[in-house]
């Protein structure tokens, strides 16, 4: 349920209708603009709908919300959430580039390819220091390990990174080095991970489920932000279909109905939805298009020898040539890069 406060209301007015509904047993969640107020209602749907919160100062109209997920809707919320990370921008106008390595496999590996993508424009560097692999024999990334090059790399170019947490045990170590934390596909319903993250002071990319409906990953983004962490990026990585050519179907329908659906930032990955190297560019052109707030890519600076997709990879002069027909468009899209001035 939204109860949606008149123009200008005053905060006595906002208290008390946040007092009665403590009082019934609801959680209360505040969306402030400069001139109006949005409170979003979580709590038992019958008492809240039971109580008579129209006639009470302030309010304006109470909206009886069926979907599933409220806070991360744009009833809650109608302007876009642009999230703030160190020295760039992901949402509004800001448009991210998030580059680099799928894991993180040696210090000279991890910093070249972090100089690389900062010259080229990159926003914002990736790595893997811990690896989901459908093999157990595969290489599982090196661990804290892993982070603590990432880290260096990261701090040595100056651009903030991203890293995927597997374990809620591990979240409060991932979260002592990175500056956003990645929920992978295999996790997305992780309910536990969601709810910790829920708690933490720290962005989250959270991709969507290989199988997932709109509706999940809306429901998944939902119980980070009911746990009081707003900073939540969505992330299209590809799903499941009978199509055996590409890795997966990168799903660009997806993010032009998620900026109609959703306040949070959409960007699309299109190395892990092709996991194809010649396909990258021109799904990362059709991103821009479709209205994502970013893109994903994944750089190696040898993609035949990487660890990891290296056929996914694209090597840095390939990236630098995506970034040069990239940039144009993004701006004739009215974005900027990083947000920048």
């Amino acid at each position: 349920m939204l109860v949606i406060m008149r123009d200008h209301a005053s905060d006595t007015e906002i208290d008390h209708v946040v007092n009665l509904l403590h009082e019934a047993g609801a959680e209360a969640h505040l969306s402030r603009g400069e001139v109006k107020c949005i409170i979003g209602v979580i709590g038992d749907r019958d008492v809240m709908y039971a109580l008579d919160l129209e006639g009470l100062p302030g309010v304006e109209q109470v909206v009886r919300v069926l979907k599933p997920y409220k806070l991360v809707s744009r009833d809650f919320q109608a302007d876009d959430t642009v999230i703030r990370v160190a020295n760039t921008s992901i949402g509004g106008q800001a448009f991210a580039v998030i580059a680099g390595p799928c894991s993180v496999e040696t210090e000279s590996q991890v910093l070249e390819t972090a100089q690389a993508v900062k010259a080229a424009g990159a926003t914002i560097l990736r790595g893997g220091a811990y690896k989901p692999r459908t093999s157990p024999y595969a290489f599982q990334g090196l661990g804290e390990a892993g982070l603590r090059l990432l880290k260096e790399a990261g701090d040595e170019v100056g651009l903030p990174i991203v890293t995927e947490v597997l374990d809620v045990r591990d979240a409060e170590t991932v979260a002592s080095y990175a500056d956003i934390m990645q929920v992978g596909a295999r996790n997305m319903q992780n309910f536990m991970m969601l709810e910790e993250l829920g708690r933490m002071d720290k962005p989250v990319l959270l991709k969507r489920g290989l199988s997932a409906t709109i509706e999940e990953l809306l429901s998944a983004a939902e119980y980070i932000l009911k746990g009081g962490n707003r900073q939540v990026i969505l992330c299209e990585r590809g799903i499941r279909t009978f199509e055996t050519y590409t890795r997966n179907t990168l799903d660009l329908a997806t993010v032009a109905a998620l900026k109609t659906l959703t306040h949070l930032p959409v960007i699309a990955d299109p190395s892990h939805a092709t996991g194809r190297r010649d396909l990258i560019a021109p799904m990362c052109r059709a991103a821009v298009a479709a209205g994502a707030d970013g893109v994903m890519v994944e750089v190696h600076p040898d993609p035949e020898h990487a660890r990891c997709d290296g056929p996914q990879s694209l090597p840095p002069r390939d990236f630098d040539a995506l970034m040069v027909d990239l940039v144009p468009r993004i701006e004739a899209e009215g974005r900027l890069l990083g947000g920048e001035e």
